[in-house]
């Protein structure tokens, strides 16, 4: 991913994709988004509508980084954020020999979390191929591991029900041209050519691909790369696939990183985060996510209609970090109880509250609340009538009141029911809406004498 002190927005200048966005904070608390992009974007890729429909009911995901650079410990950048010599970091291909069939420890977690499909590093800026290429011998097959890693990460991921995605970056710190294509021509021509090459094997040598998820386009723009003829290629092999935008076009979703916002104009997007604070493995990196804080996350995506791609970051011998597991399998307690107010979630009206999340599908509204406030739990400014309320996890019905200031939940245990986050269903008369500034408007005020 990006290296540590480039900042989003300073990347997307960079990538040409988009411009500001706003820090994950603002959203978390509802704020309105500020604009993204000084101009409207073009249209998605043809039949997006059809392609997508799967994506938008998984709403979540698992993101894999893992190179020769897992078997060093030291960030997925520590090839340039230590300027290591080239000498020296190329041995980590031969001391890169994981175990065989890592991939389905993965698959298992990924499945065990909730999650509905994986994106996994095919190459990273180090230029490494984790799968059988013809254009160079810096790979999986030829280095350490002597065998195609992507092909058992696909077959692992198929195995557990998962869709598959590739991770590809577009950077090269190790071809000789990654970084004279842009002022020499001939140098551009051959590093694109080895680029669309690389695409095209991953498009032909693994059956179905869902997901092509484009990295760090630097140095070259849109046109550079020659980006239309690229996706215009993944697509006549991939016909149904979905590719992201970090390849200097609109793509099929959007990608903010490391923060979740909503877009001011329509369009589907996916939040990609870390577990702690890198994407490949960090042995001394311990400022982990607790599973509350990303439970509350992913619904903070579902509720703009985005999707979560969570990252795991295995050692060099392809296992998961402890930590890594004992979170994800808390987060797949509480999805075996409340996936239904995530899965094929829609974009929600509701967002204000100071102790809940919230999350829609048609006329049902999911009220998260992860700091329990006791025997009633409010919610003010709901302006849609509501039917019927229960209790997600047991079905439980749950009596209410409601009058113009909102709805309140009433008879409900002192102490929250799940110990992590607890949902209340409710049944409304149409697509749930709120306004808390009705509420202010509209209240009786005392006199102030």
């Amino acid at each position: 991913m990006l290296k540590p002190e480039l900042s989003r927005r300073a990347y997307l200048k960079l990538a040409g994709t988009a411009a500001a966005v706003t820090p994950a904070a603002l959203a978390l608390q509802g704020a309105p988004a500020r604009a993204q992009e000084e101009k409207a974007e073009p249209a998605p890729p043809l039949e997006h509508e059809r392609r997508i429909q799967w994506w938008r009911e998984a709403r979540f995901g698992m993101f894999v980084h893992w190179g020769t650079y897992s078997v060093l410990g030291r960030h997925e950048w520590a090839l340039e954020m230590e300027g290591i010599p080239w000498s020296q970091y190329e041995q980590l291909a031969t001391q890169f020999k994981p175990k065989r069939n890592a991939a389905r420890e993965w698959a298992r977690l990924a499945k065990r979390a909730g999650m509905k499909y994986m994106v996994f590093t095919t190459k990273h800026c180090e230029g490494f191929c984790n799968f059988d290429t013809k254009l160079t011998d810096y790979n999986a097959v030829k280095q350490g591991p002597g065998r195609d890693l992507v092909l058992e990460y696909v077959e692992a991921a198929r195995a557990e029900g998962l869709r598959v995605g590739f991770y590809y970056v577009l950077m090269d710190w190790r071809h000789p041209d990654g970084e004279r294509c842009v002022d020499n021509e001939d140098a551009r021509r051959r590093f694109v050519d080895y680029t669309h090459g690389h695409i095209r094997e991953l498009c032909s040598n693994y059956g179905k691909i869902d997901i092509l998820w484009y990295d760090a386009p630097m140095p070259l723009d849109a046109e550079g790369w020659e980006s239309e003829k690229m996706n215009k290629m993944v697509f006549e092999l991939q016909p149904d696939i979905l590719v992201n935008n970090r390849n200097g076009l609109t793509g099929d979703f959007r990608t903010p990183e490391q923060e979740i916002h909503r877009h001011p104009e329509p369009g589907d997007w996916e939040s990609c985060m870390t577990m702690n604070d890198s994407w490949g493995y960090f042995d001394t990196d311990d400022n982990w996510k607790t599973p509350e804080t990303i439970v509350r996350n992913l619904v903070t995506c579902a509720n703009g209609g985005g999707n979560y791609l969570l990252n795991i970051g295995p050692r060099g011998d392809g296992s998961i970090p402890e930590e890594s597991v004992r979170i994800l399998n808390k987060v797949g307690d509480w999805m075996e109880k409340n996936s239904e107010a995530v899965y094929g979630t829609e974009s929600c009206k509701v967002r204000g509250s100071t102790f809940a999340r919230f999350s829609r599908k048609g006329n049902t509204l999911y009220t998260h609340v992860h700091h329990w406030p006791g025997e009633t739990v409010a919610v003010g400014g709901l302006k849609t009538k509501v039917k019927s309320a229960r209790l997600l996890a047991t079905g439980e019905e749950v009596s209410f009141e409601q009058d113009m200031y909102g709805v309140r939940f009433t008879g409900l245990p002192k102490k929250s029911p799940d110990d992590m986050i607890t949902v209340i269903a409710a049944e409304c008369e149409s697509e749930p809406d709120q306004s808390t500034s009705d509420v202010r408007k509209s209240r009786p005020r005392p006199s102030v004498a």
